[in-house]
Formats: structure tokens, sequence, C-alpha cells
């Protein structure tokens, strides 16, 4: 068997499957003593390798014009056990897409007043905002509660904080990997999450809202509360 990284052997244990590291299940090079794949093993390319890692920029499709996928109703279930009673009376979902959480969080609490939003008809009652153009600061006595399209998240958290009055949450369902970024360190400086509250199970995001052929997710995924005014440190919950 020869290696990718030098075309070396690779040492062989008894069983003949190389020498395998005890984390990852990696072969070794015999040469530089390397991490390597044996040749004809891998069949992918770099666009699959971040395919399994969840790179949200390499996707095994195209990605949607719009950024819409759709995300699994029973989000709502970890993010409500997670806020207890802190959730108010009223709650804006300004990227509800075709309502799978706004359903969600009616089904689990009726006397929710839920207002809907997005700025594509995809027929689900809502209205038709452009939420990043919104221009109406400190207005929403209430939580906005969404999955943002993760090209804008930033801009719609920004947003959401500038939307809402003083002591009321903005939850966003993003990658963790959105904790990453010398952009976002400043705004998380600025407005620090007061819990991040990461998914101990893969939920899934669906293009177009098509969840039946939508298989098991890569990509690990949290729901990040802001409470406006908040300054003290994140907490860090598994839900």
């Amino acid at each position: 068997m020869k290696s990718q990284c030098c075309n070396a052997e690779i040492e062989e244990l008894k069983g003949g499957e190389g020498i395998l590291s005890p984390t990852t299940g990696a072969l070794i090079c015999s040469s530089c003593k390397k991490y390597c794949i044996r040749k004809k093993d891998w069949t992918g390319n770099k666009k699959s390798t971040f395919t399994t890692l969840g790179a949200s920029s390499h996707s095994g499709h195209d990605r949607q014009i719009d950024d819409y996928y759709a995300t699994e109703a029973r989000a709502i279930d970890k993010l409500f056990y997670a806020l207890g009673s802190d959730l108010s009376a009223s709650v804006w979902e300004c990227a509800c897409g075709e309502g799978h959480l706004s359903q969600r969080m009616n089904d689990l609490l009726p006397h929710l007043s839920i207002r809907n939003s997005d700025l594509v008809d995809r027929g689900f009652n809502c209205e038709i905002i452009d939420f990043l153009k919104y221009n109406n600061p400190d207005s929403f006595s209430g939580e906005i509660i969404t999955n943002p399209p993760y090209k804008y998240a930033q801009e719609f958290v920004e947003k959401a904080i500038e939307t809402i009055t003083a002591g009321h949450l903005v939850c966003m369902f993003l990658k963790l990997t959105f904790l990453e970024g010398q952009k976002r360190k400043k705004m998380f400086e600025k407005y620090p999450p007061k819990t991040v509250c990461v998914s101990s199970e893969r939920l899934k995001c669906a293009l177009n809202g098509d969840f039946d052929n939508t298989g098991s997710s890569a990509a690990a995924y949290a729901w990040f509360v802001w409470e406006k005014g908040y300054t003290g440190e994140t907490i860090i919950k598994w839900i």
C-alpha cells in the first residue's frame, strides 16, 4: 500500500490494515510518519471534504438563491426548554419561510402572539418585509426568533438587537462556526450573547424546505441568545 504524501509504503499490522491513529483511525506513512490516506481509498475531492465537515460554502448542491434552508421544527422545543420562563408573550419570526418554526412555537405555546415576515412569499401567511432594511429601532417589545440566511447572519443579529426593546431576546439558530471570524469577534465584543445553547444532536436544515430529500446533517448547530443590554460573560449550555 502506498501513501498519498510521499508514495512510501504504509507500515502494516498483522491484519494488513496499516498503522492506525488511536483517535482518528487514520493510517500513518512509514516514511514521514504523517497521517495519510491509502491511494484509491478516497474518491472525493476538496469539495467533498468540506461538505463532510459541514462548511457553509461547500455543499453537495448549489446554494438556494435566497439562502432558504428551513429548520427542523424540533429546534424550537430545544430553545424553549433552554429559555424556560424567560420568553415574553410576543415573538417576531423575521425569516419565517414556510412557517416551520412559527407553527411549532404556536403548537407549544398557543398564547404567543407571533409576527411572521419574510423577504419572499413562500405560501405562508406572512408580511413581506426586507428585514435588513427595517428601520425602526427599539420598537418591538418581544423576542426575535429565527434561522436567518447564513450569509447575512451577522446583519440579522445586529438588526434584531437594534429593533427590540431593552431586556428582550434575540434567538438565532446558527452553525457553531458562527463563533469564528475577526468581523464577528468585534460584534461579540459589542454584543456578547447571554447564552449559546449547543444542540447535543444533529438537526436538519432542508434546502427549500424539502425534508423528505434531506439526509442527516454533518453540521453542528446552536441557538445563540442575546439579551438587549446584557454585558456579562457568555454561558454555554448543552440542549
